[in-house]
Parts: C-alpha cells; structure tokens; sequence
C-alpha cells in the first residue's frame, strides 16, 4: 500500500480537530472528580424537566428599578446571569444594568467568558479597553452618547466613567450565560489570601508602603 500524502493526513487532521473540541468553560473552575457523591457542580447548570418550566422562568424583573449608586464608587451593575436569570441557561447570553451618579466609575475589569456589547440609554460616558501584550497593551476609548453602541471584546480590561454631570445609564449584553468578572484591583489587592508583598512590589515597581496601603483599602464590588 502506498503511503498517504502528507497533505492527506494534514487535512484529515484538521477535520478531526475541527469537530473535536470542549465547550467554553462556564465557572471559574471545575475540577474532576471519579467521586460521584461530591460531584456536583457541572459546566452549566442543571436542567429542570421541560415539562416543569413556566413562563415565569424566562422572565427577569431585576432591571425595573435604578441600582443604587451610593457606594465609593458611584455606580452600580445589576446582572441578569444565569444565577439570577435561570432561564438564560445553555442559551449562552446574558445581559446587566450599569447604573452611574454624576462621576461614577465601573472600574477596569474584565470578562473572561464573554464579549459584551454596551448601549447608552441616558447620559455620557467615557469607555474604553486595553489590547493584549501582543498588541502592545493599546488603549482603544470613545466618549458615548445616548444612543450610542460600543464593544468590549472577550477578556480584555474595560472601563465605563460618567463624564457628564448627570445621571447615566446603560445596558450591556454578554455572549455568555455566565461571563463573569474579574475587578482587576480588587483581585491584585484585596485577593484571599494576599498575594505575596514581594511579587506586587516587583510586578508594580513600587515600595512595599505602597502595597501595604493599597491592600488596606477597602475594594468594594458594585456587582
């Protein structure tokens, strides 16, 4: 038998791949067990019987009233996730409120499960995202307006400040049942366990006053 061309074999492995692959990851971490009794989380959530489920299950009423933006940092994001919204789940979408006083910030975080596509409803707001390393950590920021639309793509580090002097409100869509959210200071600074003095201190090219002051701060989460 002659042998296949190499060429052959590429495609033919290309195939494979193509049509072998894992499902996005839909929690922080999910680690595998052979114990049937303590496995219990899986990647999703458990489905009632279709036959049980209502209309009332594909309804979400969180959205009705303003968050409250009386915090540190004068914004609010209310989620409609798969936790709170049952419904959405293997839907793989998701949507949140963001909610800002005069000033208010949704500080620099991430999504690592989702993109998320934003609609400002009233008010201004700055936005804007960080590239990868590969890209030179490029800063991409617009000033948005009522109406307008803005992308933040999957993973990157984002931000939305209320540049006006009114109240802002705006309306996010996630490409993802659960995309969650990384705060990146209250993960650097507030982690559990504290990350060790003498990584921040070399990673930020700071005194360790510095470190010990911020990891004092108190980082409020205003998801």
């Amino acid at each position: 038998m002659k042998c296949l061309p190499i060429s052959f074999l590429i495609l033919a492995l290309a195939t494979v791949t193509a049509f072998a692959y894992d499902p996005s990851p839909l929690q922080d971490i999910c680690v595998a067990t052979n114990d049937l009794n303590s496995g219990v989380f899986v990647n999703g959530k458990f489905c009632k019987d279709p036959k049980q489920a209502t209309a009332d299950d594909f309804l979400f009423m969180g959205f009705r009233n303003p968050g409250n933006t009386t915090n540190p940092l004068g914004s609010k994001v209310t989620p409609a996730f798969v936790d709170q919204f049952p419904g959405l789940n293997t839907l793989g979408i998701s949507m949140a409120r963001l909610d800002f006083a005069p000033g208010g910030l949704n500080p620099p975080h991430t999504h690592p499960r989702g993109t998320e596509v934003l609609v400002v409803v009233e008010g201004t707001l700055l936005v804007g995202f960080v590239t990868s390393n590969q890209l030179n950590n490029t800063l991409f920021t617009k000033v948005l307006y009522k109406g307008d639309v803005f992308v933040f793509p999957i993973g990157l580090i984002h931000f939305q400040l209320n540049c006006g002097n009114t109240y802002a409100l705006a309306f996010a869509g996630l490409s993802s049942q659960n995309p969650g959210v990384i705060t990146i200071a209250n993960a650097v600074f507030g982690a559990k366990s504290p990350i060790s003095a003498d990584v921040l201190t070399k990673a930020f090219q700071v005194d360790k006053k510095v470190v010990d002051y911020l990891e004092a701060q108190f980082w409020y989460d205003n998801n």
